[in-house]
């Protein structure tokens, strides 16, 4: 599974080493600030739901612009200290940059004290290579990155990789995952529009982490709705990115407390970030995949307050 990252013909790739530095100088608007994360997302409280506009919960809960060819994205948050990032590499591999802040860390691999689970979306292969370890992952396969890891480069023309890291305190093994290796479920079904397939990927029963917990939701054509009915989740937070969707198509993704819901409208490609006293649940204009993340106090997928459609509002 491993291999060396010059037998892909990359030739040096020591040259992309100190490209960390040189991240994030554009965004859509035009020249960033050289910090390492493009925004930061604050914790919630529920009371600030109340007189939100929508522009105001886009601004607290919706990540966008992650997958920008040539560029490593990275955005901050605070609920569970969760980063996220797209990388989409083009002709040079993308190295994941080393810490900037506070001065003690400054140098340090931004996976010192952090694990990392990493899943190709795009329609290309692409090729992951964790300290010299070169691993390929195909379309919606995942490699989880232990705590500790140093150099993390990204390669592949075609290959969209979405990244999601936590705090950590123990390394567990790198390792790829593949739809074969998941845990994998059928619900819902297609009377009720919301039948799918729940793949498991990151998880104690597939694949040992500190914290994370990641996974790959596809819905069958004609089916819509996920997450029916909707749970919340007090002990962790949860992340939301929604894929596969064609350009025309928009997926309602609704939030907040279970009588009180509110809505975002949302575009390929773009993630949504659940408070642990939120619902998350979406409808589509069409079928759908999402990947789902959370981090928190435990990793019992079963751990949820599962609601009745009737108690919502």
């Amino acid at each position: 599974m491993a291999r060396k990252a010059e037998f892909f013909g990359f030739g040096d790739v020591s040259r992309c080493r100190d490209y960390g530095a040189r991240l994030h100088t554009h965004g859509k608007d035009g020249p960033l600030s050289d910090k390492m994360f493009e925004k930061t997302y604050h914790a919630v409280h529920p009371d600030m739901m109340a007189g939100a506009s929508q522009q105001d919960l886009r601004d607290r809960h919706l990540v966008s612009y992650l997958f920008r060819r040539g560029e490593i994205v990275l955005n901050y948050v605070h609920g569970e200290r969760f980063i996220i990032g797209g990388a989409v590499p083009a002709q040079t591999p993308l190295a994941l940059p080393v810490q900037s802040e506070p001065d003690s860390l400054a140098g340090h691999p931004l996976l010192k004290r952090r694990e990392m689970g990493v899943v190709n979306i795009g329609h290309g292969d692409g090729t992951v290579i964790v300290d010299g370890a070169a691993i390929n992952l195909s379309r919606h396969e995942a490699l989880y990155i232990p705590m500790g890891s140093g150099e993390v480069l990204f390669a592949g023309e075609g290959a969209r990789f979405y990244l999601l890291s936590v705090p950590a305190h123990v390394a567990f093994p790198l390792r790829r995952l593949t739809l074969n290796d998941a845990c994998s479920m059928e619900r819902g079904s297609a009377a009720n529009a919301n039948e799918r397939s729940i793949h498991q990927l990151i998880l104690p029963h597939t694949c040992q982490s500190a914290s994370l917990c990641l996974g790959l939701t596809r819905l069958k054509p004609g089916s819509v709705w996920n997450t029916m009915p909707p749970h919340v989740h007090e002990r962790r937070s949860e992340i939301y990115l929604y894929f596969d969707l064609e350009e025309e198509d928009r997926v309602f993704h609704f939030m907040g407390k279970p009588d009180d819901l509110r809505h975002i409208v949302m575009r390929n490609e773009e993630v949504v970030i659940s408070p642990p006293w939120s619902v998350h649940m979406g409808a589509g204009t069409g079928n759908y995949s999402f990947i789902w993340a959370m981090a928190g106090e435990n990793l019992d997928y079963a751990d949820m307050n599962v609601l009745d459609i009737c108690q919502l509002q």
